[in-house]
């Protein structure tokens, strides 16, 4: 039978805390060796020799987890962004790409848990709720996109809908996501051109001169569908 652990602070001796970047390490491995999640957060703790208390230092629940480490795709690709000084010099189509580029390179380094989770669910929508928090990280870099175009347009009928444009940029990723899952590429070649056929669609859209770049893209989709 488990014992209540004490929490008191008559102890002086210190340990290791265990980091959340370890946890995450933890849940990742144990997912990709095991097939399976785990059940339990203590059976898990115990398996991975830290304690129960850790785990909720910095998650609520697996699920919790899983959304974070989604959220960690995300971060890490804005930080890599922002150590570029080019970056910064590039208009919003270029900014926009350079963000696929570097949020696929990140998910194709971790592609067999990314897959594995995506598919944790026989029901496609439940497999989204993981996906709640990158939607909203997504929609805000997008919003961020827009919101500088904007501010130097005087003329408000020049103005592009942020919301309208967040919210396109999210779908979009899904389409990507899904291209990118099936993409058996070398080295995810098409996923790229998908990217970037798909990026001037939405930005040619935007600038009210879409046919030639919406012919385009469904002829790739059409030449590259799924067998």
């Amino acid at each position: 039978m488990a014992t209540v652990k004490n929490t008191s602070k008559k102890s002086t001796t210190k340990t290791k805390k265990t980091t959340r970047d370890a946890i995450v390490s933890a849940y990742m491995d144990y997912v990709l060796m095991t097939e399976t999640y785990p059940k339990s957060v203590y059976k898990f703790c115990k398996e991975h020799k830290f304690e129960e208390q850790e785990f909720y230092e910095h998650f609520a629940s697996f699920k919790n987890l899983e959304t974070s480490i989604w959220s960690d795709f995300y971060s890490l690709t804005i930080t890599l962004l922002h150590k570029s000084e080019d970056y910064q010099q590039y208009a919003n189509r270029e900014k926009l790409l350079t963000f696929y580029y570097t949020f696929f390179e990140m998910l194709t380094a971790n592609r067999s848990y990314v897959l594995m989770v995506l598919s944790k669910y026989e029901m496609p929508l439940k497999n989204l709720e993981q996906l709640k928090q990158l939607r909203q990280d997504v929609k805000e870099f997008a919003k961020g996109l827009i919101s500088d175009a904007n501010e130097g347009k005087k003329i408000k009928a020049l103005q592009k809908n942020e919301m309208v444009f967040s919210e396109a940029t999210w779908v979009q990723l899904l389409f990507l996501m899904k291209f990118w899952k099936e993409d058996n590429s070398p080295g995810f070649e098409k996923t790229d051109m998908a990217i970037e056929k798909s990026v001037n669609t939405v930005f040619d859209v935007f600038d009210n001169t879409p046919l030639e770049s919406i012919i385009d893209l469904g002829k790739f989709l059409w030449q590259n569908k799924p067998a």
